[in-house]
């Protein structure tokens, strides 16, 4: 198959399969049998990791998402410069690259994404990442110039799929344009 695993073990064998099922099929009609088929082994093999579904995308949840957790605990240790929150995208972006099947599988499964506790697992990352890059003292153009950043990263993903051109040119154009959108919020909002 297309995704190459991360690392050997079992569990992140089992996370990588699950995705790969609830991309092509949907969350609802992927069964945990059909992922111990796909790995071949058992399903009491399967079981010993993880009881449900729903362990299996918490698990990627916290596993993918721990980059964005240890990026907001540096950011909120460093001082709020420009090139502070211009790091942070850089970062931010590589981190979106590791967690980039995870973005597929939320975007293909709005209503499971509501229906577990993840969604706000999500909503709780991008608030603070966006409370990181927003200057909440700035003229509302320059808070919405800085969420514009963050969530122009996540439409390369989706929106930039008519764009001709290769992934690693797409994802430089938008983290250049982050980059711009954060350094106009900053440069209108210093006074003097």
């Amino acid at each position: 198959m297309g995704s190459t695993p991360r690392r050997g073990d079992t569990r992140q064998r089992i996370q990588d399969v699950a995705l790969e099922l609830f991309a092509e099929r949907g969350y609802e009609k992927t069964s945990l049998r059909e992922i111990a088929e796909h790995l071949e082994v058992t399903k009491a093999a399967l079981y010993y990791h993880f009881k449900t579904k729903e362990d299996i995308v918490l698990s990627l949840f916290q596993d993918l998402g721990r980059p964005l957790d240890e990026l907001i605990v540096w950011g909120e240790q460093q001082p709020r410069t420009l090139e502070t929150k211009l790091e942070l995208l850089r970062r931010y972006s590589a981190s979106l690259d590791i967690a980039e099947p995870l973005m597929r599988f939320m975007q293909e499964n709005q209503a499971t994404v509501r229906e577990l506790s993840i969604g706000q697992i999500f909503k709780n990352r991008m608030l603070a990442i966006s409370a990181l890059i927003r200057d909440p003292e700035a003229p509302m153009v320059d808070q919405v110039r800085s969420i514009t950043a963050l969530f122009s990263m996540h439409a390369r993903m989706f929106a930039l799929q008519a764009i001709e051109g290769d992934a690693e040119a797409k994802r430089k154009a938008v983290l250049e344009v982050a980059l711009d959108l954060v350094k106009q919020a900053h440069a209108s909002s210093t006074h003097g």
